[in-house]
């Protein structure tokens, strides 16, 4: 084990899979780029064949949570729920206190089958990210700027575009709209107090206006509300640095499901749902600080062989050219190649930890 940690700490490994991820992304992209010609032809095969293509850059990171660093996930909820799983589009509402949430996600999104079709409300500037926005743009997802002046027409549109999505979908929400610090917390309770709203200890005041508009542009699509509650054993604060070394952590989510049917039809009402909603989200985290879980039965659904398959796929393309390249400049005996070849490594290397 130490060995093998060792090994999962290594500069040089986690160069080349970053190297994977990112030149398969490439090649990824610029295949979405040629399914375009199929939108105004058939829209469902595009959205098909660009669901698949993001689950093949998707669940490279999925494989660095699952097999690379071997963190656990289990579910608190009942059996009816996890039946109902992949089987439906919901909205689902997380919590954003941790750098790895939306992997904890991704992983349960590819345990049951949607990695590919899952969509998310971003923010705006993610969408000139390179890999991650392009693939996003591809996928359809709604990007806002956070002023519903602007945004108003852009989300309505790029929500009613979804009501005929043929895969099922899990559309997350980040209603607190930014990951909690103390610092942001304190504000967001001076916010509550003005706005005579009960305070939160553990999570931020949620913005109702994505949520309110998100579930009026999609009634008649989704048929359930997931309302998602993580966080980690033993107070572990996961990075995504510590996954890349290949750290172990320990993640619990405690899932309830709620059916839209149950939710408010009227905007003021909806909004009120969803204060009392993060009211009970913040006690279930009271609860697992005191008790160290969530209430309910536990699941443990299995990984899935396929991240691993897909990485190996695209590792497997990828650097064996790349490696017959490091042994062609080993073996050449050239000085100028070798020592090229190491001050990349190195170059590379300070730009990775920089």
């Amino acid at each position: 084990m130490a060995l093998l940690a060792y090994l999962k700490s290594l500069f040089i490994l986690q160069l080349l899979m970053g190297f994977v991820f990112v030149v398969s992304g490439l090649i990824i992209n610029f295949i979405q780029l040629c399914t375009c010609i199929l939108w105004p032809i058939n829209r469902q095969l595009y959205r098909r064949i660009n669901c698949r293509l993001s689950y093949s850059l998707w669940s490279q990171l999925v494989m660095l949570l699952e097999w690379w660093s071997g963190t656990e996930c289990t579910l608190y909820t009942d059996q009816a729920t996890v039946d109902k799983f992949g089987k439906e589009h919901v909205i689902i509402i997380l919590n954003h206190n941790f750098e790895i949430d939306f992997l904890c996600g991704w992983t349960m999104c590819e345990r049951y089958g949607i990695l590919g079709s899952s969509k998310v409300l971003a923010k705006h500037e993610l969408l000139k990210v390179p890999l991650i926005g392009w693939t996003w743009y591809f996928l359809e997802i709604v990007f806002c700027k956070r002023k519903w002046e602007e945004d108003r027409n852009t989300v309505f549109k790029g929500l009613d575009r979804l009501k005929d999505y043929p895969e099922y979908m899990w559309f997350l929400l980040y209603c607190e709209g930014t990951r909690f610090t103390e610092k942001k917390h304190q504000i967001s309770m001076q916010v509550a107090e003005s706005k005579g709203l009960p305070k939160l200890k553990y999570h931020l005041l949620p913005r109702t206006k994505g949520f309110t508009t998100t579930l009026q542009c999609l009634k008649g699509t989704v048929t359930a509300v997931y309302d998602v509650t993580l966080n980690f054993k033993d107070n572990q604060t996961p990075t995504l640095l510590g996954i890349v070394n290949g750290k172990k952590y320990k993640a619990d989510m405690s899932v309830r499901r709620f059916s839209v049917e149950d939710i408010p039809d009227d905007e003021q009402e909806c909004a009120n749902w969803l204060h009392k909603l993060y009211q009970e989200k913040d006690a279930l985290q009271e609860m697992y600080n005191k008790e160290g879980k969530f209430p309910g039965p536990t699941i443990i659904p299995p990984r899935r062989p396929w991240t691993l398959l897909n990485f190996l796929f695209w590792a497997t393309l990828l650097l064996s050219p790349l490696i017959n390249f490091a042994c062609g400049v080993a073996v050449s005996g050239s000085p100028l190649l070798i020592i090229g070849f190491i001050l990349f490594l190195i170059v590379g290397r300070s730009n990775l930890t920089f």
